[in-house]
């Protein structure tokens, strides 16, 4: 695996376990016997810890895509420039041996 995907390997295994995380704590605290008051600011809490984790989770894959993106600019400008190099070359090769051939048609005639 390279390094990219081994990040984006360990992000998604965080998201699943933070998820995770907060759906067990929901479900605990809606399961529990507790007052109404007491399991709606224990949900209150979980979903903003859920909104904090997602809003990181999101912020990091949107670095790694940014990160990727420049990337894939880096190799597109390669290859464009070895490219148009090798255009270059081949269109002085072409006329090189255009004036070759035109030079030894002349001094056949």
């Amino acid at each position: 695996m390279s390094e990219n995907e081994d990040r984006d390997a360990t992000l998604s295994l965080l998201a699943g376990i933070g998820i995770g995380a907060i759906i067990g704590a929901v479900a605990a605290l809606l399961l529990a016997p507790k007052a109404g008051a007491d399991t709606r600011e224990g949900i209150k809490t979980a979903v903003s810890d859920l909104r904090t984790k997602s809003e990181q989770l999101f912020s990091d894959w949107s670095a790694a895509m940014e990160e990727q993106l420049g990337n894939v600019r880096k190799l597109y400008d390669e290859a464009k420039l070895k490219l148009e190099q090798a255009v270059e070359s081949g269109k002085k090769v072409v006329t090189r041996k255009k004036e070759e051939s035109q030079q030894e048609e002349g001094s056949h005639a």
